[in-house]
């Protein structure tokens, strides 16, 4: 089971959170039938929007994260709610890159240069939004800036995605760890030093260790607390309603122009595939409910 870990440490002067994602991660690459980086880089996003999800206080609360970039990938969005489900897609799913120089997916490349918005739907009129340039294209950089420049908030996100020779996803997962306001430098330095000896997320887990294991790999030395555990998973809250209302919101005379072309039309949901028919019948009753 896929599922996050929330732990503070320092007298609470850091939070933490490490998650465990490979089955959500395979299930979206089914899904979306992805290239290894195109995997790689919806994987990542993926499990970062699901930990900083379930950040949000509201039961309603959604979070949007999207990544756009001159790269060939063109784009990346997720969403994430406040208990775990996540959703995501890419523009362009069948990216074809070369490996790095180091053997690793070039997901810095399939991004390339642009920007990673957040979008916080708190339930207020507003909603709020924060957006940064990329850092590297690399999804976990990435998301580590954006709590500096946006939320002013120090912290560090590691982010893995590692697939087999047939691309299909071994491990997946993630940790964040957060600073709050005048954590004393002793505390950073260590956290710096623990941090620093993490090279790959997919490969401590791959030699077995679970999201605990790896937030008190993170945390030693500062007496780490685990606090929760959250199940994670891929969640699509797609219905023939919402399609139906997506129908209506073109307009009356773009639902009459449908109707004259007197054929079924076929809505494709983007985040999990889900196919939604409406006949000619089903046109008529919406442009006469629309008035």
């Amino acid at each position: 089971m896929d599922y996050i870990v929330r732990a503070t440490a320092a007298g609470e002067r850091v939070r933490a959170f490490a998650a465990t994602t490979r089955d959500l991660v395979e299930q979206a690459r089914s899904i979306h039938n992805t290239s290894p980086a195109a995997t790689a880089a919806l994987g990542r996003l993926l499990t970062g929007a699901a930990m900083m999800g379930i950040t949000m206080k509201g039961e309603a609360d959604i979070m949007t994260i999207m990544v756009k970039g001159d790269g060939p990938i063109g784009g990346i969005t997720v969403t994430a709610d406040a208990h775990g489900n996540v959703k995501g897609y890419v523009n362009n799913p069948n990216v074809l890159l070369h490996a790095r120089p180091d053997g690793k997916l070039d997901v810095g490349g399939a991004v390339g240069k642009g920007t990673l918005t957040v979008i916080r739907d708190l339930g207020l009129k507003e909603p709020y939004v924060g957006s940064v340039e990329l850092a590297t294209g690399e999804i976990g950089d990435d998301l580590t800036l954006y709590y500096s420049v946006s939320e002013q908030t120090p912290a560090s996100v590691g982010l893995g995605v590692l697939l087999s020779r047939e691309n299909v996803v071994e491990q997946a997962g993630g940790f964040m760890v957060q600073l709050m306001p005048d954590t004393p430098d002793e505390v950073i330095d260590v956290l710096e030093k623990n941090i620093g000896a993490v090279h790959s997320v997919t490969d401590l887990l791959k030699g077995g260790m679970t999201p605990e294991d790896i937030l008190n790999k993170l945390l030693d030395g500062l007496e780490p607390e685990i606090l929760d555990r959250c199940e994670t998973k891929l969640s699509c809250n797609c219905s023939y309603d919402r399609m139906a209302r997506a129908l209506i919101s073109l307009g009356r005379e773009e639902l009459s122009s449908l109707i004259a072309e007197g054929e079924p039309v076929e809505l494709v949901c983007q985040f999990c595939k889900s196919k939604y028919t409406f006949s000619v019948d089903d046109l008529k009753a919406m442009l006469e409910a629309a008035g």
